[in-house]
């Protein structure tokens, strides 16, 4: 029983969860808190007490009120915000959040000043942006995250130059989405007038 605590001690702060708080139990009121709105709060399996959370379900309206509670939570590498109400204001309460590997924030309010936010995650490789007003200004915001494998673009205010500029400081992540660049047609030649036909 020992070496399986070393070991899942040893994988923890490998991605970069500290012992001590591995063995933190999740904050009850805030679990209560975020279980209220009919969301939910998981450890991702049963020797691992990292936390998997997700709002995207809930049956009631999930604010910024909902992320304060979510900030009080640690070793949360999941969250799912889809689909909710939160703001970019909302998004400070999870700045700390330094464990979080995929955030969703399909379908919301999101904009460039939310991204602003994230700057901290460190460890951040999955961020879904579908349906949100993030433009190529946001997009600029995520290239100190050096973890990010994956981010979707669908639906956003991105264009084709701002994921080029991603990808030209982070060769390795996959952008997925965005506007596509249409071929411009080429200018139809101006039609000759006809002469005039000759009077009878």
């Amino acid at each position: 029983m020992k070496l399986m605590q070393y070991i899942l001690c040893l994988a923890l702060v490998a991605t970069g969860v500290q012992a001590e708080d591995a063995a933190t139990p999740p904050n009850p009121e805030a679990v209560a808190a975020i279980k209220a709105l009919g969301g939910n709060v998981m450890a991702i399996a049963q020797n691992d007490p990292r936390l998997d959370v997700t709002l995207h379900l809930a049956d009631k309206e999930v604010n910024d009120q909902a992320l304060v509670s979510v900030g009080k939570l640690a070793n949360v590498i999941w969250l799912n915000l889809a689909r909710t109400k939160i703001t970019d204001a909302g998004l400070a309460s999870i700045k700390d959040m330094k464990t979080l590997e995929r955030l969703h924030l399909e379908k919301t309010a999101i904009t460039d000043a939310g991204l602003a936010h994230l700057t901290g995650l460190e460890n951040l490789t999955y961020l879904n942006l579908y349906g949100t007003q993030v433009s190529d200004a946001g997009l600029a915001q995520l290239h100190g995250l050096k973890k990010l494998k994956r981010v979707f673009v669908f639906e956003s205010k991105v264009t084709p130059e701002g994921i080029a500029a991603l990808k030209a400081a982070m060769p390795e992540l996959q952008v997925i989405g965005g506007l596509e660049t249409k071929p411009v047609e080429p200018a139809k030649p101006a039609e000759e007038p006809k002469p005039a036909e000759p009077a009878k």
